[in-house]
């Protein structure tokens, strides 16, 4: 892929509907979106990409399904991204390459707008910086490589923001966080903690039933253990 030389973050030409997060983006402190914060040595850098679009039906995240045989993380819907590379030119270039060698996504149509608090996920160890970017020029995404990623969606944000989509989920370990029924996925974990805590910071969030509490189905918690048996301090996705 090219050297990726749009890095530069502005947040000229946005509509009207995302300014609200640009300006969350200036101010907002990592306690605020977090429980987890990096620790003030060590972790394994890393970034992701939060992208928001317009499609058929409004607004919407970029959110992917990683693959149920990848040894971390495996089927749990994510923002695309990835570990730091040693010829990335910072946490930018990185979450636009992954979001490409993924998804297919060009990067020369999105325009990185913000960039969030660096912030701790247990499991693995990773310092992830999450990069907002504005999709200017949508082209269509696709699953790249079937060995990383099960699926590729645009979901609505009305989808996230609808209170009949919305719960909490319980993991074996004991752990309770946000989540989303959203395009036939479950979203949870870090993904959704994020999401969550934006959104809320943001101002979009809509009255929902807090006290709806799922167990984490059978095969998710199957598919986090293998994530959660190499860092027993915390389970498989952590929390936001």
């Amino acid at each position: 892929m090219p050297r990726l030389v749009g890095a530069r973050i502005s947040d000229d030409g946005l509509p009207d509907w995302l300014r609200p997060v640009a300006e969350v983006a200036r101010t907002v402190r990592p306690e605020q979106l977090s429980r987890f914060l990096p620790p003030a040595e060590g972790g394994r850098p890393s970034a992701v990409l939060v992208l928001f679009g317009e499609g058929e039906r409004g607004p919407d995240l970029l959110i992917i399904e990683r693959s149920p045989d990848l040894r971390a993380h495996a089927g749990q819907p994510a923002f695309p991204g990835g570990a730091v590379d040693p010829t990335d030119d910072g946490p930018v270039h990185t979450a636009l390459r992954e979001a490409a060698e993924e998804t297919g996504l060009d990067p020369s149509g999105v325009r990185v707008f913000g960039v969030l608090p660096d912030l701790y996920l247990p499991p693995r160890d990773f310092v992830i910086t999450p990069v907002l970017g504005w999709w200017e020029r949508p082209v269509p995404v696709r699953v790249v490589d079937p060995a990383e990623v099960a699926s590729v969606h645009r979901v609505p944000i009305e989808d996230f923001l609808d209170p009949a989509n919305r719960l909490r989920v319980r993991h074996p370990s004991g752990y309770v966080g946000p989540a989303f029924r959203v395009s036939g996925l479950l979203v949870w974990g870090f993904t959704a903690g994020l999401i969550s805590r934006l959104f809320r910071l943001v101002g979009w969030e809509r009255p929902w039933d807090t006290s709806r509490v799922e167990d984490l189905p059978p095969e998710a918690v199957e598919l986090a253990r293998r994530t959660y048996e190499q860092t027993p301090e915390a389970p498989s996705g952590g929390s936001v």
